[in-house]
């Protein structure tokens, strides 16, 4: 669950792949037919965002990520689609697609699912330096279609981000799989039906939704899950959240408040926020989590620990839920809770300070008790965001076997 330290002079390093961003002409959902523009994943517009040699990708990928496996240069390109939002109305969201330039007309196919971003120009398809970007960009260098969505409310998506909610998790990463099959046709290439979903600590869970909704709940009549790699989840939530009340994991208080903030919104969970949160914070905690406010603005406002931020009687609820808390919380402990039938690989790493290493046990026994295949991998003593560049080679080479076996 990354909260991206994003700020201002960060972002002015856009201007390293932002010099390559040409307008692409737009692709208008007028101009396809009727059942395209009424159904999710129709395209409404592309922009090319970079077009790297293989060369260039191994340098922005240096410091951060093992470059090895870089084979070819890569093309990205921000596409805009259709899809639903948390309580099933239409939007629009964002994504970045990345092709490679290997000159292969049939590509396998990664999903990338991020982890909890709270700036929503912080994406792989607004921000060239995010780490979201550099992940599709080493997915797509080794020959393979990315699709990365930012999800609903972030990017240039409309409203707000409906944060670990699960219908809108999968709606975005589903509807963005169509959008970059349309998009990858209209140029001349085919992307293959079974798809590698990986994802990142919030990812990792929609790693795991979108794996069965593509398998068991029909939610694409072509695209089927080929292999699952999650890394560093938090596969329990309830858990999760009421280790944040006890300010057991890292950053505890901002985790909990936009968790809070964001499935009020959805469900309705507090009438004013002076019944949640302490005073002073109680007039600006809702405001700062407007998809507006980078990670460091909003640290700088709030307290680390929930303990400060919170009420005790909201704690104890978080500690405890019930009534339609406790509802909606128990499809998010329940994401490993089926039978894949295709390659699963868990990652995280014991040093994770934000999402206990636990967690992936959690979902391994879940996935062991359907009869699932599946592996857990340690990837070391490695902290949270640690975890995930020692785990993106090991889900290269994972990918690359689940394919032969495929």
């Amino acid at each position: 669950m990354i909260l991206r330290r994003t700020s201002i002079r960060i972002l002015a390093g856009a201007a390293v792949l932002g010099s390559v961003s040409a307008l692409v002409a737009p692709v208008s959902a007028a101009a396809g037919s009727h059942s395209e523009r009424a159904q999710g994943g129709a395209v409404v517009s592309v922009e090319q965002a970079a077009d790297l040699t293989a060369e260039e990708v191994a340098g922005e990928l240096r410091g951060k990520i093992d470059s090895s496996q870089v084979r070819y240069g890569v093309t990205a390109y921000r596409v805009t689609y259709r899809t639903t939002d948390s309580a099933g109305a239409p939007t629009t969201a964002s994504q970045l697609v990345v092709l490679p330039k290997n000159g292969a007309r049939h590509l396998s196919t990664v999903s990338w699912l991020h982890g909890t971003t709270v700036y929503r120009k912080d994406v792989a398809s607004e921000n060239p330096k995010s780490n979201d970007r550099l992940v599709a960009l080493l997915f797509a260098s080794t020959g393979r279609a990315v699709s990365a969505p930012d999800y609903v409310g972030l990017g240039s998506g409309e409203g707000f981000h409906p944060y670990g909610d699960p219908r809108a998790t999968v709606a975005a990463s589903v509807d963005g799989l169509r959008a970059a099959r349309t998009f990858a046709h209209r140029n001349g290439r085919e992307l293959k039906r079974k798809v590698q979903v990986s994802g990142f600590s919030q990812g990792g869970p929609a790693t795991m939704l979108v794996g069965r909704a593509l398998q068991q709940e029909g939610a694409d009549r072509y695209f089927r899950p080929g292999a699952l790699a999650p890394v560093s989840g938090p596969y329990n939530l309830s858990a999760f959240e009421a280790d944040a009340a006890d300010d057991k994991i890292a950053k505890s208080g901002i985790y909990l408040a936009y968790f809070v903030t964001a499935w009020n919104k959805m469900y309705g969970l507090y009438t004013s926020p002076g019944d949640v949160f302490r005073s002073p914070y109680d007039s600006r905690v809702e405001g700062l989590f407007d998809g507006h406010h980078t990670a460091g603005q909003i640290v700088s406002e709030l307290p680390a620990t929930s303990k400060d931020l919170f009420t005790e009687d909201f704690l104890n609820k978080i500690r405890k839920p019930d009534g339609v808390l406790k509802d909606k919380l128990r499809p998010m402990d329940n994401t490993c809770d089926w039978r894949p039938n295709v390659p699963v690989e868990i990652f995280h790493g014991r040093g994770d300070r934000d999402v206990d290493f636990s967690h992936s046990a959690y979902c391994a026994d879940q996935l062991t008790r359907n009869g699932a295949a599946r592996r857990l991998t340690d990837v070391g003593d490695h902290d949270h965001n640690g975890s995930v560049w020692q785990a993106l080679p090991r889900i290269v080479r994972f990918f690359d076997e689940s394919a032969k076996i495929g």
